[in-house]
């Protein structure tokens, strides 16, 4: 009940606001020409600043929807991802069904449950929010519950509803590997893309590996995912040929670097790493849980290597989790608590940042280092013409080669990625220099250490 008042106090506070320039404005969205990054038409950066929101088309109510995206408005969210059908059929808050299954196998779509999943979409456009819609989870195509003709016809469902919206990306699989069923992902996907040519599309893929294994050639693939998954350093499971070495699991960046040497060159994103208040290794508490300094950890890792985003993901937010409905990976949280834990608020700080210097040259480029360490005492560096980011995730010292951005003096600052805050550390030459992070009561102050060619004014 306490929940409930909370929404509907939200709510009847809340004025009916739209940004003053949505982000489609701009242009619909696109890979840049170099290959690495999004923009919109008109050349305008997009920094994918993702949300896992796996269960809200079944989970939340149309007031928990509206409550839902307008909270991740406030945390500059730029897309929030669903999954559209959990089972099949799918059945939302309201016990709509996504569709009925005919004698002959064929599908018939039941339009309750897409004007619930339509509202979704609609709130979304309202708070400046990209779907990204996970057609269907992997799980269902591998157990047969959707073949090749039920693909096709699906996918043509999809394309025909939502290709006129502004803020749609397909996202086809859902935590599988893309040799499970091959042929209904790729009729999926060719469905989709034979009617939407507005929208762009990627492939979720199965946890430690990444689409660019399976589909570095399809033609419909826009920007490659991978999922880092959930694991600590050491819980290797499985059998599949991960991409990285073993005792690497943790090394999100890995992924990045491993997916640029699939040709043709496609953007990247890690998808899924580890959620906010998830086990480490998700099926025992034994190794305790993933906090916001390794959400934060993972994001600026992944996004110096080259990534054109990230997606953040907490455990009781992407299930939707309250009291009285079965908790997953030992949740304990409610939803509505979640959405004021650190890592959910801290995200924005690297979106602000990569936003705020000149964006489509950056590279990932880590000779700015000298002498790196393995684990969590490596650092990442990224760089432009003219500036170089490097991320510190222990505060230790840093020895940096400032000759590699342009200038003879350069303006160095320190970025708390807890907090945002900048403290301005001074005006150095042009040399190889040691910086010593201050650490804060706890010892922990992960950050960025940010230094500017003195002519330039991009931080001030």
């Amino acid at each position: 009940m306490k929940q409930i008042l909370a929404i509907l106090v939200f709510l009847l506070g809340l004025t009916t606001t739209v940004l003053a320039q949505q982000p489609w404005e701009h242009g619909r969205l696109r890979v840049s020409d170099n290959q690495r990054f999004l923009q919109h038409e008109d050349g305008t950066p997009f920094f994918w600043l993702g949300e896992t929101a796996w269960l809200m088309p079944q989970r939340l109510n149309r007031d928990e929807v509206q409550y839902y995206l307008q909270m991740c408005h406030d945390a500059e969210y730029s897309m929030v991802q669903v999954q559209v059908m959990n089972e099949v059929p799918s059945y939302n808050v309201y016990g709509q069904k996504s569709l009925k299954v005919e004698v002959d196998g064929s599908w018939s779509m039941v339009d309750e449950y897409w004007e619930h999943m339509d509202h979704i979409v609609h709130q979304a456009e309202r708070q400046g929010i990209y779907i990204g819609m996970v057609c269907i989870w992997g799980g269902l195509v591998k157990s047969g519950k959707m073949d090749v003709s039920q693909a096709k016809a699906y996918g043509a469902f999809l394309a025909n509803r939502y290709k006129n919206r502004k803020n749609i990306i397909w996202i086809i699989g859902g935590d599988i590997q893309g040799d499970v069923k091959p042929e209904v992902w790729e009729a999926l996907a060719t469905s989709i893309k034979l009617i939407d040519k507005n929208h762009l599309m990627t492939f979720h893929p199965r946890g430690r590996t990444t689409s660019a294994h399976w589909w570095s050639k399809a033609s419909w693939i826009d920007l490659h995912a991978f999922q880092s998954g959930h694991r600590k350093y050491g819980q290797r499971m499985g059998t599949v040929n991960y991409p990285i070495p073993d005792n690497t699991e943790e090394d999100n960046w890995m992924y990045v670097d491993s997916v640029w040497s699939y040709q043709p060159q496609k953007p990247v994103i890690d998808d899924e790493p580890v959620y906010e208040g998830i086990p480490k290794g998700l099926h025992t508490t034994d190794e305790g849980y993933w906090h916001a300094q390794d959400v934060r950890r993972y994001a600026y890792w992944s996004v110096f290597a080259g990534s054109c985003g990230h997606t953040y993901g907490n455990n009781a937010i992407m299930q939707f989790y309250r009291r009285g409905l079965p908790p997953a990976y030992f949740c304990e949280k409610e939803w509505t608590e979640a959405l004021h834990d650190p890592g959910f608020n801290q995200m924005k700080y690297l979106k602000r940042l990569m936003l705020s210097l000149p964006y489509f040259e950056r590279v990932p480029d880590q000779s700015i280092i000298i002498g790196n360490g393995s684990q969590y005492d490596r650092l990442i560096a990224t760089r432009g013409n003219d500036y170089l980011l490097v991320y510190n995730y222990t505060s230790r010292d840093m020895t940096i080669d400032l000759r590699k951005i342009s200038g003879e003096k350069k303006r160095v600052w320190w970025m708390d990625a807890a907090t945002g805050r900048f403290t301005f550390l001074g005006e150095f030459d042009s040399k190889v220099c040691t910086f010593r992070p201050q650490k804060t009561k706890d010892g922990v102050e992960d950050g960025v250490l940010i230094a500017v060619d003195a002519s330039k004014e991009y931080i001030n």
